[in-house]
């Protein structure tokens, strides 16, 4: 019960967290936006089978049902993320009306794990697979904000240590070109 209670308090600060900066708006550095989601989605996977219940067939299946609706709602926050070049480096800002698709994430998570527990799947019920979902969706917003920067030219904002997440990358340019993804472009927004 512990764990469970602990995965819960994680998973809303972390939520709230992700939502409060997404709203301010942020410098949008590459690790933060590929690599963290891709942490959290391993550990949520390898979270799953450490239960002391077994998983099922009917748990996989609502699990990745979650998983699915989590991605086409983070495919949607990509989309409608606001993005611009500031101080030389990606910026990014989610729409207030953006709360929306958060909350179509969490009613979606409770509905699919009442129907879950109905059925027998307790553990696609449990907080177990929260972090998976999470992690899906926040993958699947990368896989939609990350080619939107490429294509305007707008390199991810640098790292804490001054690297830039693919920096050395050959990318097109907006005027049929080719260029590091460092580089500066002839593209100044995003949208």
């Amino acid at each position: 019960m512990q764990h469970t209670a602990f995965v819960a308090i994680a998973v809303i600060v972390i939520v709230g967290y992700v939502i409060g900066r997404q709203l301010i708006g942020e410098p949008i550095r590459g690790k933060r936006l590929v690599v963290l989601p891709l942490v959290l989605t391993v550990v949520g996977a390898i979270n799953l089978d450490q239960g002391s219940q077994r998983l099922k067939p009917a748990d996989i299946a609502f699990i990745a049902l979650s998983a699915v609706v989590a991605a086409a709602i983070g495919l949607a926050q990509g989309a409608t993320m606001r993005l611009d070049r500031r101080d030389g480096g990606l910026w990014g800002q989610m729409p207030v009306w953006s709360l929306w698709l958060w909350g179509a994430l969490l009613v979606s998570r409770l509905l699919v794990g009442v129907i879950a527990g109905t059925s027998g799947a307790h553990v696609a019920a449990s907080t177990a697979p929260i972090l998976l979902v999470l992690g899906v969706n926040r993958l699947a917003q990368a896989a939609v904000i990350a080619p939107r920067a490429v294509r305007a030219g707008i390199p991810f904002a640098p790292e804490k240590d001054g690297t830039t997440f693919l920096g050395g990358l050959a990318v097109p340019r907006p005027d049929g070109g080719q260029g590091r993804a460092d580089a500066a472009p002839s593209a100044g927004t995003a949208h």
